[in-house]
């Protein structure tokens, strides 16, 4: 099956503004995260989709592949989907997050494969176990939970499991949910439809949306996560490794 990494790049941002287009290593993180994507061997192409005229500007500048989507889109998926509808020569679209500038592009690869093993999932996305014991209540990491199949029990802010007698704590699975996503287009074609969520209101988290819809999302395990970029703190790091490659 065909499949297209597309890389939702909005230009605002509540705790970094236009963090995309930050350039102190002499390269503004949405290139490096459109080169990183590039080294998957599955895609056959990656794409940005973004609100702004500014980032477009800077991906073909520097020869990438960018389209405007429509502003007032809710969410990167809401983003890719309008991709989507215009590229009928795909089956699998792959969500990269704009300020994920380290993506492994072998997870893009990982994530694909996973999809395609799993006939009865809609959406496959990754996961990675918890080492730090302070992120497991830390609310920006977010947390999932699944069934013996693999499939998505629930996505949280809040520690999941809740282990309520700490003689229990050794046997608990706390994973890091990762940003990542793989959809089949069919999905992303009826996403217009899926109702709007309480639990993804609550949460903020627009997985949600499609899991209390009842769509089946199947969680991968990757043995690490790239640091992505949040914060003036998280780009300054980067930057930092960036000196000392």
């Amino acid at each position: 099956m065909r499949s297209l990494v597309v890389i939702p790049a909005r230009l605002a941002s509540t705790r970094l503004p236009e963090k995309l287009l930050l350039c102190e290593t002499g390269k503004p993180v949405i290139q490096y995260t459109y080169e990183a994507a590039k080294t998957a061997k599955r895609p056959m192409d990656v794409v940005v989709a973004t609100d702004s005229p500014r980032i477009m500007d800077v991906v073909t500048s520097f020869g990438g592949v960018a389209c405007l989507t429509d502003p007032n889109a809710q969410s990167g998926t809401d983003r890719v989907a309008e991709v989507a509808q215009s590229r009928q020569d795909v089956e699998i679209f792959v969500n990269v997050q704009g300020d994920e500038p380290e993506i492994d592009g072998q997870l893009i690869d990982d994530l694909i494969e996973l999809l395609l093993s799993d006939d009865r999932a809609e959406v496959a996305t990754l996961a990675t176990r918890i080492r730090n014991s302070a992120a497991i209540s830390d609310p920006s990491c977010v947390k999932v939970t699944r069934n013996h199949q693999g499939h998505a029990l629930y996505f949280s802010r809040c520690p999941i499991p809740y282990v309520r007698d700490p003689e229990s704590a050794a046997d608990a699975d706390h994973l890091q949910h990762l940003g990542i996503y793989a959809y089949r287009r069919d999905f992303l074609l009826a996403l217009d439809d899926l109702p709007q969520s309480p639990l993804e209101d609550l949460e903020k988290l627009e997985q949600l949306r499609f899991l209390q819809a009842g769509t089946v999302i199947r969680v991968g395990l990757a043995e690490h996560s790239a640091q992505g970029i949040d914060t003036m703190e998280d780009y300054l790091a980067f930057v930092s490794r960036v000196s000392k490659r």
